[in-house]
């Protein structure tokens, strides 16, 4: 059989860079394939989808060697439009992708390009509509449907040009737990239904491999690190070398004394085989483990009492919502898309009024607050950066508050140093903002904040597209900082975020706050978890299978063992 894809010693650099970006692809994907390549940020995943999707060097400049050949097609011989018949694209950011009024109109974009007779439109519309769950939302904007939705959506809009190979950009990045798993299931059908060659672009390695793929593409530097599949790779050191995280189960296995071996059938939590013996050696870690202690916090900072607020077309996001935020804690809101999460935050920083209750901060009534005066002490980063970025380069972005504030230069300078370092931006440091992927674009929002040293930093989805180094720089200063004393807020739909780094989790759903508990007694509730949206973890499978009865605490053992040996306790 002939490779659909084909990379011969294949490099690519950009015309702004000196240093080539990608080194000696070797690379063949067969048709029907389904892949997954991973590696840490710059590592050159994403230019290696550029080249693909013929986006480099269309639109990035940049000049390649070697051969890359897509359908036989040299992909010097080929147009980008050419290249758009054969490889659709998903982007991570669905949002970008849109261009219909309608959700109808933008599954047709296409073919109102190829000039599709209006009545065989309208079928392949409706057909490729039901085929991914959205067939009875065609009349709706985009804007107005959920993260899942708007997904389906891209989706739909490069099935209907009947598209030999499906390229996903991180699709889970801005999916809450249960959405992500549905996400995932969807791929996997369309993939074995309209035999699809798929190829998957993500960090989260154990959400990915909820479904099975035949290869794992690991890269770094530039270059392919290994060709595999996922019980192989599991089964190597090769993750932690390059900083992915590995599933929670096989880090579980070995901080129990278990070597993970190909019989073990690692590369799902639901088909792993575990011996007696070593149920065994998993309960006797368990026994020896001691329970974490929980830690004592100072006073209340942040009081929300009996809280309600709806917006102006009537959808009623938060009812008598009543919590107390105490100072020095790290605090995980989580929830499914839409459960009113981000408006609650919204209605700390003043953005929003609440329509009843109250808010307190630091004992004050905030309704007697301006929004400037609430910025003196709550700092928030919005899920998507590009709503917060106003300036074209990179340090005028992270210095804008203190600029604001009339700080001197020199403060602002040395400032804005120490937040791009936190968040390892120092080499862009003179780039302009339009340069930057969309996961740099989050650690500049991020950067704008921190340099600014509030007394509360709210962040919405900080760690999305992240890889795990990234992930864990970032949530470690943020850890830091809280240890220091600062309060921290995180809307999250990752669980191990939640599980590893926050000491309480508020559990939000369709605008009711219904769990206020221990991350790890949240995650070991079935009926919350289905109430939320949200995704029991591997730890209480894995518990389940050894025979430990209470998942519960089985699974807080492991995040605190986790911890210490994180900060090499």
């Amino acid at each position: 059989m002939e490779p659909i894809i084909s990379f011969k010693n294949f490099g690519f650099k950009y015309t702004v860079q000196k240093e080539p970006t990608l080194y000696g692809i070797d690379l063949d994907i067969y048709p029907g394939q389904k892949v997954l390549i991973a590696g840490p940020s710059g590592c050159g995943k994403s230019t290696l989808v550029s080249c693909l999707n013929g986006l480099a060097p269309f639109s990035y400049d940049g000049e390649y060697t070697g051969s890359l050949t897509i359908k036989g097609v040299e992909a010097r011989d080929s147009s980008i439009f050419a290249r758009s018949k054969v490889i659709g694209t998903v982007l991570q950011d669905s949002d970008a992708q849109f261009v219909g009024l309608t959700v109808a109109e933008d599954i047709a974009f296409a073919l109102e390009n190829d000039a599709v007779a209006v009545d065989e439109m309208k079928k392949r519309v409706q057909d490729v509509a039901d085929l991914v769950d959205v067939g009875g939302h065609l009349a709706h904007a985009p804007h107005e449907l959920s993260g899942g939705q708007k997904q389906r959506v891209s989706l739909a809009g490069v099935l209907v040009d009947d598209v030999d190979v499906l390229l996903f950009d991180e699709p889970l990045a801005n999916l809450d737990p249960a959405t992500g798993e549905s996400a995932i299931e969807l791929i996997d059908r369309i993939w074995k239904d309209e035999n699809k060659t798929v190829i998957i672009i993500e960090h989260r390695l154990e959400d990915v491999l909820h479904r099975g793929v035949d290869r794992v593409i690991l890269m770094d530097d530039g270059r392919i690190l290994a060709d595999m599949t996922p019980e192989q790779l599991l089964c190597s050191d090769l993750l932690r070398k390059t900083g992915i995280r590995e599933p929670l189960y096989i880090t579980a296995l070995k901080y129990a004394g278990l070597a993970v071996t190909p019989d073990m059938h690692p590369a799902h939590i639901e088909t792993l085989t575990l011996s007696e013996a070593q149920k065994a050696q998993v309960r006797d870690w368990f026994d020896r483990v001691e329970s974490p202690q929980k830690p004592g916090r100072g006073d209340a900072l942040l009081d929300v009492q009996n809280v309600s607020f709806a917006y102006n077309n009537g959808h009623q996001a938060l009812r008598d919502i009543s919590f107390s935020i105490r100072k020095g804690e790290l605090t995980a809101i989580a929830g499914r898309n839409g459960a009113g999460k981000s408006t609650m935050c919204k209605l700390v920083c003043g953005f929003e009024k609440q329509q009843q209750g109250t808010i307190l901060l630091k004992g004050e009534d905030s309704a007697e607050m301006s929004i400037k005066e609430r910025g003196e002490h709550v700092g928030y980063v919005m899920q998507n950066p590009n709503q917060m970025i106003s300036k074209v380069f990179i340090k005028d972005e992270v210095g804008l508050g203190l600029s604001l504030r009339g700080k001197p230069q020199e403060e602002i300078d040395a400032a804005v140093d120490d937040a791009l370092k936190i968040c390892s931006l120092s080499p862009f440091v003179d780039w302009p903002v339009s340069a930057l992927s969309y996961g740099q674009k989050k650690r500049v929002t991020i950067a704008s904040i921190l340099s600014l040293h509030p007394d509360v930093i709210m962040l919405d989805e900080p760690t999305a597209g992240q890889d795990f180094r990234r992930y864990t720089e970032i949530m470690e200063f943020l850890e830091d900082l809280n240890r220091s004393g600062v309060t921290v807020l995180l809307i999250t739909h990752d669980m191990h975020l939640m599980l590893e780094y926050c000491d309480r989790a508020l559990v939000f759903s369709d605008g009711k706050l219904l769990a206020d508990d221990a991350p790890a007694a949240v995650l070991s509730d079935p009926d919350l978890i289905r109430a939320a949206s949200l995704k029991k973890t591997s730890l209480y499978d894995l518990a389940g299978l050894c025979g430990i009865a209470d998942p519960k605490e089985f699974t807080a053992r492991f995040i605190d063992c986790d911890r210490k040996a994180r900060r090499g306790v």
